[in-house]
């Protein structure tokens, strides 16, 4: 047998997942496909089959497949996953010479999979292995798809800088603005490490852009029940970050992309609006008001300040009113799992940082309303308040209560 013939065939065609695999012919098929993109990972390749098989042996023992695909790595990451195929019988190795990129990596190993269970994991050892485990527990429970996710109880970066945070977070935000019923649907959209059940997107045209294949999974499959786990994010130990400023770009395409589908509508169906949560935050708000006021009063007839020192003032007491309350009443399920003086100074930090860009907001919103359509001022205020609450809630639920606080 020649080294090509060990090579998986690389499908051409659609970016498509049948229902069954079409090799179930050709190879017995198992419960759990684990794709592997790589590209120049051979300092890391020998590493991270000999952990993911060992994890995978014991939890489902030769009821798995784990499938490299590397798009023909100068590095040769490739042939140095075939050379390891005697020794883990469970291996797979495809080497794409046509096509490149992550994201249809993934998907043309899913169409060589056979198993029901479709996952996908870096090769960089960035995604903790033994995280795996957890994943296939959820499934196994009834999910139709179980997420790796960095801003869940026991997930978090290890090293990352503030402006790395800030892209990531941002990046984030804008999911959520352009497409709010996909990316809505987890707390880690721009995560590259989870697994969906093949019947889930079965039959699905998938059509991605960049490197981040979740959305795409969330945006065109039939997926029920989400589950996620937490997962500390590793920093690379071999070879070089694949990370550039042209996948923020690519990303915020895929958004619109799939924003202009149509898709959102019947998503949205699925997607329940917390009315509960909302309400106690409007009423920590409507509070925050009164406080504002009292502080204002208080400052300027008593200390005799300034009327621009008070009003910053007197509103950065109404923050720390509403943030105390949100965090004790409004998102206490969260915050609780998140004790201690960090988290909340972080939680904290980004509330203020958060309201600071409604207030923003509301001025462009009045000013737009009034100087621009004309509409009574006092009434482009009570619009521009409403729309900034519904802001304040919504980023603030997905932002500011989903802070990890990592130990090292």
């Amino acid at each position: 047998m020649t080294q090509g013939q060990l090579l998986l065939p690389v499908p051409t065609g659609l970016l498509q997942i049948s229902e069954t695999s079409d090799l179930k012919q050709t190879r017995q098929s198992v419960y759990f496909s684990l794709v592997v993109p790589t590209y120049n990972e051979g300092k890391n390749i020998q590493r991270i089959v000999a952990i993911l098989t060992s994890l995978l042996d014991a939890a489902y023992p030769q009821n798995y497949e784990l499938i490299v695909v590397d798009d023909d790595s100068p590095d040769r990451t490739w042939e140095l996953a075939q050379q390891m195929l005697d020794d883990y019988p469970q291996l797979r190795v495809m080497r794409r010479q046509i096509e490149r990129g992550l994201s249809t990596a993934v998907i043309r190993g899913w169409q060589a999979a056979t198993g029901e269970v479709l996952g996908v994991i870096d090769g960089d050892l960035q995604h903790p292995p033994e995280v795996l485990v957890q994943l296939l527990e959820k499934i196994a429970r009834g999910a139709d798809l179980a997420v790796a996710s960095r801003h869940v109880e026991g997930g978090g970066t290890s090293d990352w800088g503030f402006i790395r945070r800030m892209l990531s977070r941002g990046a984030q935000l804008l999911g959520l603005i352009v497409l709010p019923s996909v990316v809505g649907r987890v707390s880690d959209p721009m995560s590259g490490y989870f697994m969906v059940r093949r019947g889930a997107i079965a039959d699905c045209l998938m059509n991605p852009l960049g490197y981040k294949i979740l959305i795409e999974v969330l945006g065109r499959g039939q997926v029920g029940e989400v589950a996620e786990v937490g997962y500390v994010f590793q920093e690379r130990q071999e070879g070089e970050s694949k990370v550039t400023w042209r996948q923020y770009v690519e990303y915020l395409g895929h958004l619109l992309k799939l924003r202009s589908r149509g898709r959102v509508s019947r998503l949205r169906e699925k997607f329940q609006f917390p009315i509960g949560r909302f309400l106690r935050f409007g009423l920590v708000g409507f509070s925050g008001v009164f406080v504002d006021l009292a502080a204002f009063y208080l400052l300027r007839t008593q200390l005799g300040l300034p009327i621009a020192r008070s009003t910053i003032l007197s509103a950065e007491v109404a923050v720390i009113n509403n943030f105390l309350w949100n965090d004790l009443w409004t998102f206490r399920d969260i915050s609780k799992y998140q004790p201690g003086l960090r988290p909340r100074l972080k939680r904290f930090l980004k509330f203020n940082i958060i309201c600071l860009a409604g207030i923003i907001l509301q001025a462009l919103l009045v000013s737009l309303m009034h100087d621009a359509f004309g509409w009574n001022e006092f009434l482009a205020k009570l619009l521009a308040i409403a729309i900034v609450t519904f802001w304040n809630f919504w980023i603030n639920l997905k932002l500011s209560w989903r802070v990890t606080d990592v130990k090292k």
